[in-house]
C-alpha cells in the first residue's frame, strides 16, 4: 500500500501553489549554507585575483576593486532577503558578476593556459548552483550565463577545430548535462520528500473530516501556550458538544451527521480564528483562548452558539459549551477535566448555551 501511494505521488506533478512552498521552505532552510557559498567564493576569488596580479606582475586594479565590492554588497543584500524568488534574482546577478570577474583575472594567465582554467572555474560554479535552493529558470540563466561568460573558446586562441578544443567542448558538454539531471534530479528528490513530509503532518496534525487541527495537534499546542510567561491577561479552555448529535446520525445517517460536524468545524473556525481549536473526536471541540477577558470569552461564545443554531442549512443544530479559567498551576488535562464538568452543566440546563466553572 505505501509503493502504492509514493508511486501515486510520484507521478503527479506537484501544483504552483506547493512548488512555490516547496521553494520557499528549501531557502529557508538553506540560507545559511547560501550565505557561506557566497562568502568562500569571494575569498576564492580574491585568493586567485590576488595570485595572479601579483606573479603577474600586473597590480590589484581598480576593475578587482570593483567586482569585489559589488560581490561583498550583494552579500550583505542576501543577508535581508526572505523570498526564494528574490534569491532567485540575486543570484543570477552574483553569478554574473563573479563569471564576469573570473574572466577578468584569467585574461592575466598565460594565453595557453586560459581554456583549461576557463574549464576549471565552470565545474565549479555549475556545482556550486546545482546544490543552491534555486528555482528551474534560475539555474538555467545561471548555466546560460556561465556558458557565455566563461566559453573557452571565446577571446581565446582554442579552437573547436583543434584535438584540445575537441576534447574541452566534449568535456564541457558532458559536464553541463550530468549537473543539469544532477540539478533536476535533486530537486525533484527534494520536492517529493518535502510533499510526503506536508503529507504525514497533515495526517498526524489535522482531522481528516473536518480539515480543523485534531486532539493531537490541540494537545501540543494548548500545552505550549499554557506554559508561556508572561501570561497577559486570562487563559479559558472551551469544550464543546453538538446537541443531539447521536438522533442526528440515528434518523439521517452518517452522511448528514458528517455534514453537520463540518458544519460546526467550520463556525468555530469562523468565530475562533485567533485561538487554538480542534476536533478531540466525535462530536466534541475544544478552543484554548489566550490573552482574553471572561467578557471577550463571552462574547465570543454568544456568538458561535448563535452562528451554529441560525445555520440556514438543512438539519440545523446546537451546541453547548463548557469553559473553564485556565489557573496558572493547572496542566492542559486538569483544566479539560474542569471544562468538561461546565459542559455538562449546559447539557443539564437545556443545551444550547454556556457554562463557566
Amino acid at each position: 500500500m505505501l509503493k502504492t501511494i509514493e508511486k501515486e505521488i510520484s507521478n503527479q506533478a506537484a501544483p504552483p501553489d506547493l512548488q512555490a512552498e516547496f521553494a520557499q521552505h528549501d531557502f529557508e532552510k538553506l540560507r545559511n549554507f547560501c550565505r557561506l557559498t557566497y562568502i568562500a567564493s569571494i575569498f576564492i576569488w580574491l585568493l586567485f585575483d590576488l595570485i595572479v596580479s601579483i606573479k603577474g606582475g600586473q597590480g590589484f586594479t581598480g576593475a578587482s576593486m570593483v567586482f569585489l565590492s559589488v560581490m561583498v554588497v550583494l552579500t550583505i543584500i542576501l543577508g535581508f532577503v526572505r523570498k526564494s524568488r528574490h534569491f532567485d534574482i540575486l543570484n543570477v546577478m552574483f553569478v554574473l558578476v563573479i563569471t564576469l570577474g573570473i574572466r577578468l583575472i584569467i585574461f592575466g594567465l598565460p594565453t595557453d593556459a586560459q581554456p583549461i582554467w576557463l574549464i576549471l572555474v565552470t565545474s565549479s560554479t555549475l556545482y556550486s548552483a546545482s546544490v543552491l535552493p534555486l528555482s528551474r529558470g534560475a539555474f538555467i540563466a545561471v548555466v546560460a550565463i556561465t556558458w557565455v561568460t566563461l566559453n573557452p573558446f571565446l577571446m581565446t586562441q582554442e579552437s573547436v577545430t583543434d584535438l584540445r578544443g575537441t576534447l574541452l567542448l566534449c568535456y564541457l558538454a558532458f559536464l553541463s548535462s550530468l549537473t543539469i539531471y544532477s540539478f533536476f534530479k535533486l530537486r525533484k528528490i527534494k520536492l517529493y520528500n518535502f510533499t510526503m513530509t506536508r503529507l504525514l503532518v497533515t495526517q498526524a496534525y489535522i482531522d481528516a473530516l473536518t480539515e480543523i487541527p485534531n486532539r493531537r495537534a490541540f494537545m501540543t499546542r494548548a500545552t505550549s501556550t499554557l506554559q508561556s510567561r508572561p501570561r497577559v491577561y486570562d487563559h479559558y479552555l472551551a469544550m464543546i458538544d453538538i446537541d443531539n448529535f447521536k438522533q442526528v446520525n440515528d434518523h439521517y445517517g452518517h452522511d448528514i451527521g458528517d455534514e453537520v460536524l463540518k458544519r460546526t468545524a467550520a463556525s468555530i473556525q469562523s468565530v475562533l480564528a485567533d485561538h487554538e481549536y480542534a476536533r478531540m473526536g466525535g462530536e466534541e471541540f475544544a478552543v484554548y483562548l489566550s490573552g482574553v477577558r471572561r467578557s471577550d470569552v463571552e462574547a465570543l461564545m454568544d456568538r458561535l452558539c448563535r452562528q451554529v443554531r441560525e445555520d440556514p442549512h438543512a438539519h440545523p443544530v446546537t451546541v453547548s459549551i463548557g469553559l473553564t479559567r485556565v489557573e496558572d498551576n493547572d496542566t492542559l488535562n486538569q483544566a479539560l477535566a474542569k471544562a468538561d464538568k461546565a459542559l455538562y452543566v449546559s447539557k443539564n440546563s437545556g443545551k444550547d448555551r454556556f457554562t463557566f466553572r
